[in-house]
């Protein structure tokens, strides 16, 4: 199966607050996107793994991925090497996605810069014809994405674009809060951590609220490149 779009995360719920509204946004145009998680986020300080999968696939269902796999590397210790680097190459030729979007370049979380990496040094090896692997007892073809983007988690990291999500922020918050065990409840007696916070959680919102008042829409959600973003002509500039 063919992919618009594939958003790589290194826990569930990355996806979801990084580039959520900006996900909603695409499918609601017809592209068929999926998600491709590393871990199964189990040294999180709430919840648990098994409850993490079923957290995934409730937000999974209220966004209309297409797909949503996850690759159980271990959280916190999985590294940027060939063997972590040829499971990620393997669904990305398995679904071949146009656009790639993955965890923010540097954030206050180790495994976000890591995954990172991980998925971008996944999307250029994937294009490499003489790099073999095999799925399901079937040799893969090559398949290098068009667009590698980053999107934005804890640090408030300067967008090289932002995408108006006007009237998806809902969308977005409802994806965020399937994630139950995660976020602000304060019934919860489990430890708290900082993204337990009230202040987290309406952060989102307000992120959200500024990016876009800063391109003159209600909602906007900022990305960053690595390399020049090009345009057809300045009348496609806003």
């Amino acid at each position: 199966m063919k992919l618009d779009i594939l958003a790589i995360g290194a826990h569930p719920d990355d996806i979801e607050l990084g580039c959520a509204a900006t996900i909603a946004k695409e499918i609601s145009l017809g592209k068929k996107v999926g998600v491709l998680d590393l871990t199964r986020g189990e040294l999180g300080t709430r919840g648990s793994a098994e409850i993490r999968d079923q957290e995934a696939a409730a937000a999974a269902k209220i966004l209309g991925l297409t797909i949503r796999e996850n690759l159980a590397f271990d959280d916190g210790f999985f590294v940027n090497d060939k063997q972590h680097q040829l499971e990620v190459i393997k669904m990305i030729r398995k679904y071949q996605p146009d656009i790639v979007l993955c965890n923010a370049i540097d954030d206050r979380h180790i495994d976000h810069g890591k995954g990172s990496k991980l998925a971008r040094d996944a999307c250029f090896l994937s294009g490499l014809r003489r790099i073999s692997t095999v799925l399901n007892g079937e040799e893969q073809k090559e398949w290098r994405p068009k667009q590698v983007y980053h999107y934005i988690q804890w640090k408030n990291l300067t967008p090289d674009f932002v995408v108006d999500v006007s009237g998806f922020v809902e969308k977005k918050m409802e994806a965020v809060q399937a994630y139950g065990s995660q976020f602000y409840d304060p019934n919860n007696k489990e430890p708290v951590s900082p993204i337990t916070s009230k202040n987290f959680l309406d952060s989102i919102r307000y992120r959200a609220q500024d990016l876009g008042r800063l391109i003159g829409a209600e909602a906007g959600e900022g990305f960053t490149a690595e390399r020049f973003v090009a345009v057809d002509n300045l009348g496609k500039l806003r």
